[in-house]
């Protein structure tokens, strides 16, 4: 018995504690409080999920920036070979028409398997002639020469 009494309950002081807690959660201010902590719990919910989806559509929109970022380098990169490709175009031309002038000699682009026409200072066809990709170099510029 003697282990019974250190177990012991004070049975006024448990009913005392009882009759505390259920006044304690009968009390209106508690209910009051408890459902304003509630309401302001929501509100913080709503205003969260509000910021979510704000963060959502900035995201996305910064998604699409970086798309249209990446897409106006790619055009601009595109704008600058065509520039170039166009300023080469020129230099090819003026090379030609050097050539042309001094040799007589214009090339026929519409077929690559052949070597040109000689013309004259009018550009008029005087002379045609071809020769075979076959050919050696060293035969072709020779038999050039005998033309010109």
């Amino acid at each position: 018995m003697a282990a019974d009494e250190g177990m012991r309950v004070n049975v006024a002081s448990l009913l005392a504690l009882g009759d505390d807690t259920v006044e304690l959660l009968g009390e209106r201010k508690d209910g009051e409080a408890l459902a304003q902590a509630c309401a302001g719990a929501r509100m913080l919910r709503s205003a969260c999920l509000s910021e979510s989806g704000d963060l959502e559509v900035q995201m996305k929109v910064r998604d699409e920036l970086d798309s249209l970022d990446s897409q106006r380098d790619s055009i601009e990169q595109r704008k600058e070979a065509l520039r170039k490709k166009e300023k080469d175009m020129m230099k090819a031309q003026n090379m030609l028409s050097m050539c042309v002038s001094v040799t007589k000699i214009m090339p026929n682009f519409e077929d690559k398997d052949k070597i040109s026409d000689i013309v004259d200072k009018n550009m008029k066809k005087l002379e045609r002639f071809e020769f075979d990709k076959t050919t050696p170099p060293v035969d072709i510029c020779n038999k050039l020469w005998k033309m010109v």
